[in-house]
């Protein structure tokens, strides 16, 4: 591995870890949305989403959930707030971050992959930094988990 890559994946490595959340944290969110991902594929993205928009059910974990939106900026899914049903896609969090936009985005591009926003902290109802892993499922709907970079206090 060139010397190169290999300080580019410290320095990533060191700039996530530096937010406050743990590595394990990290993978966890990236496995949950994998498992999202695998169920989808079993059952059907209409069936899953509507598993995924459920207030209790093994997708939401404390903080962790899975929400879907479509291509369109649309919420297919989503456990924690009423948004199902409304287009967001023009969405700005206090950062200016079009964040459901930059999520198609990602998966357009890349098929998978971290965004960074801002977003409601559960626990401090105060607009928190998040990253949040996404991935597609079928040809026009992503879904995504995240994880808070601080405990929303700063």
């Amino acid at each position: 591995m060139s010397k190169l890559v290999k300080f580019s994946a410290l320095v990533a490595l060191s700039a996530t870890l530096s937010f406050g959340a743990t590595q394990a944290e990290i993978d966890a969110v990236k496995a949950h949305v994998e498992a999202g991902v695998s169920y989808c594929k079993e059952v059907g993205v209409a069936e899953c989403t509507k598993e995924f928009n459920k207030k209790e059910s093994k997708w939401v974990s404390g903080n962790m959930y899975i929400w879907a939106n479509d291509f369109d900026g649309v919420i297919t899914a989503h456990p924690k707030k009423p948004l199902k049903g409304k287009n967001l896609i023009r969405y700005k969090d206090k950062a200016g971050n079009t964040l459901f936009h930059d999520f198609i985005k990602k998966v357009q591009a890349d098929g998978e992959g971290w965004v960074d926003y801002v977003w409601s902290h559960p626990v401090t109802n105060k607009q928190a930094d998040k990253t949040s892993f996404v991935k597609g499922i079928g040809e026009n709907q992503l879904i995504g988990c995240g994880i808070y970079k601080n405990d929303g206090t700063k």
